[in-house]
Parts: C-alpha cells; sequence; structure tokens
C-alpha cells in the first residue's frame, strides 16, 4: 500500500459522516450521481464536489459508461444549494474554504456543461443554487410535480451565481433576468414551461423511468432522448395548465428591459399594476448592491461562453466575500 492510499484510508476513517454524502455508482449502461444527504436537503458541500468531478471526468472516458444520471435522495429535494453554514462555519474559525469551494464548484459546473456523454438531472423537488449548478448545464433536465425551482441570492448578498449569468439571460424574452433580481420561485410543470427543464415527468414513474434508462444496451443520445420524450408524453399533471407567468410576460419584458435597476425599479411604478406593484415590494427587499451585480453580471453574461461566465463569477464572487468580511459578517 503507497502513502497516497494509507493517507486515504486515514482520511476517510476521519470524515466517516462525510463518507456517503455522495453515491457514485455504475449500474447497466450509466454512472449514477446520488447526492445524499437528505436532512440537510442535499445541500452541497466542498466534500461531494471533490467526489462527484474526478468520477464525472472518468465516465466521460469511459467506453462502458453510455449516460450519467444525477438525483437527490429523500424526495424532498434534488439539492437545495451550496451547505451556507458550513462555510459559514469555516470562515468564522479564519479557514479560507471560500475561495477553494466556489473555485471547485464552477468547475465542476461547468464539466456539467461540457460533458461528452448524455446527462440526466432528476430534478425532483428544491432545486435551488448550486442544485441548479448541477443540473441546469447538462443536456437533459427532467422535473416533476414537486420541483421547485429559485435562485434567491439577491436576498442574501450574493448573486445568482453557478452560470446563472449564462443560463438565465438565455431565458424567453426577460423571463431570467425578472427570476434573478426577484428570486421568484417556479414550480412543477413551470419549470419546465419557463426552459429550465426539458422534460416533465409525474414524480410517481420517476423510479420507472430510470430503470428504463438503465436498462438501455448501448443507447446513443436519440435513445435516451426517446425514453424521456415517451413518459414526458404520458403526463398529465397541469397538462392544461398555462405557464404562471404567461398572463405576465408582457410586463416583465417591458418593465425588465433596462440597463439600470433604477430604470427597472422606475418601471415597475410606471406600469402600477398590482402584478409590478407586487415585483417592486420583493425587489425593494433585496441587497441594493447584489440587484446592481446581478443586472450587469446577465447583460455581460448574454454574449459570454459558459466557461467565460464561470471565470467571471469567481472573480465576483471574491470581490463580494471581501465586501462581506469587511462588515465582519458572513452573508451568502
Amino acid at each position: 500500500m503507497g502513502i497516497a492510499e494509507s493517507w486515504e484510508i486515514t482520511r476517510m476513517s476521519k470524515h466517516t459522516d462525510a463518507a456517503e454524502d455522495v453515491l457514485l455508482e455504475k449500474k447497466g449502461c450509466a454512472g449514477v450521481i446520488t447526492l445524499n444527504r437528505p436532512k440537510f436537503l442535499n445541500a452541497l458541500t466542498l466534500n461531494m464536489i471533490q467526489k462527484i468531478y474526478p468520477q464525472l471526468k472518468k465516465w466521460e472516458q469511459d467506453p462502458e459508461t453510455f449516460l450519467i444520471i444525477i438525483k437527490g435522495a429523500g424526495g424532498k429535494a434534488f439539492c437545495a444549494g451550496g451547505d451556507i453554514r458550513v462555510i459559514s462555519e469555516a470562515e468564522k474559525a479564519k479557514q479560507k474554504i471560500a475561495p477553494v469551494f466556489f473555485r471547485e464548484e464552477y468547475m465542476l459546473n461547468n464539466a456539467v456543461g461540457s460533458c461528452q456523454k448524455p446527462y440526466v438531472a432528476l430534478i425532483h423537488g428544491i432545486t435551488m443554487g448550486g442544485g441548479v449548478g448541477l443540473s441546469v448545464h447538462g443536456q437533459f433536465r427532467v422535473a416533476t410535480e414537486k420541483c421547485l425551482f429559485a435562485m434567491p441570492e439577491t436576498a442574501i448578498g450574493l448573486f445568482p451565481d453557478v452560470g446563472g449569468g449564462y443560463f438565465l439571460p438565455r431565458l424567453q424574452g426577460k423571463l431570467g433576468y425578472f427570476l434573478a433580481l426577484t428570486g421568484f420561485r417556479l414550480k412543477g410543470r413551470d419549470v419546465y414551461r419557463a426552459g429550465i427543464a426539458t422534460h416533465f415527468v409525474d414524480s410517481e414513474k420517476l423510479a420507472m423511468l430510470e430503470e428504463d434508462l438503465l436498462a438501455l444496451k448501448s443507447p446513443s443520445k436519440e435513445n435516451i432522448a426517446s425514453v424521456l420524450e415517451n413518459y414526458h408524453t404520458e403526463s398529465k399533471i397541469d397538462r392544461d395548465k398555462s405557464f404562471i407567468l404567461e398572463e405576465h410576460m408582457d410586463k416583465i419584458n417591458s418593465c425588465f428591459s433596462a440597463n439600470t435597476v433604477e430604470e427597472i425599479i422606475e418601471n415597475l411604478q410606471q406600469d402600477g399594476s398590482s402584478f409590478a406593484l407586487e415585483q417592486l415590494k420583493v425587489i425593494n427587499k433585496m441587497s441594493p448592491t447584489s440587484l446592481k451585480i446581478t443586472l450587469r453580471q446577465l447583460m455581460e453574461g448574454s454574449s459570454k461562453t459558459l466557461q467565460e461566465v464561470l471565470t467571471m463569477e469567481y472573480r465576483l464572487s471574491q470581490a463580494c466575500m471581501v465586501r462581506i468580511k469587511k462588515k465582519k459578517k458572513v452573508v451568502f
């Protein structure tokens, strides 16, 4: 046994509580990632990121692995975001975990976005922040009626990172700007209608869908898409309901088509509808600095590649951390 192996066993024995925080298994034709912290809504830790990234890269190169599936344990959440508590406690103890956490998380987001194998994220339950970064950049995102999506960062002194600057401005009209600035929550089929999910499946059929994917023999991207499409077509939940924001899209497009936060606020005030005034109330509760950073982030990100956006967001995250520390507070 070499020094590296010996050190790894010692490290794992010291971290038995974290040893199973993510399960990485080869099943049939697929590599399966299970975020396994259900008590913490599968919140993402540095330990989990450092396990997922190398395994994802191995499966990507493995000729016997034809697709990658990622899901959350416990039924309540896919992933509620980065584990703020762990980062906060480390920062208070003067451990510089934040730069490493953000850098490695964004590297994983980029690996998902550039993955050469079909990547299927089963976004059942709460999917926020870091959970969005683990799913939205992949080729296939399957929502259920229990999916709850949000990017709530402007309320906590940050900005919608994990590649938010890439995917949000690419949603229909100004929807992404609205979601980013207000932290509005989308539920169930609306996550699909917004363009965040690629498919919608009834939650009671999710296990069957996974079994059918795993049973495929040497599947192509088209074979996988066909299975997902079949389940999507069969789903009847909320099929006849319109998108929750459909009637407001004209207002969203006009009010959020502005180059400054001040102009957006002015547009909402001038609109004067109950919907516009409600959004105004929400925006007024957000961090003013976060709002300005976020608007600029999305405007800049709309013409950048995912990798360029993640580089920009890493620099922004570190600048935000400096600002937060100067206030002698740890807020994420």
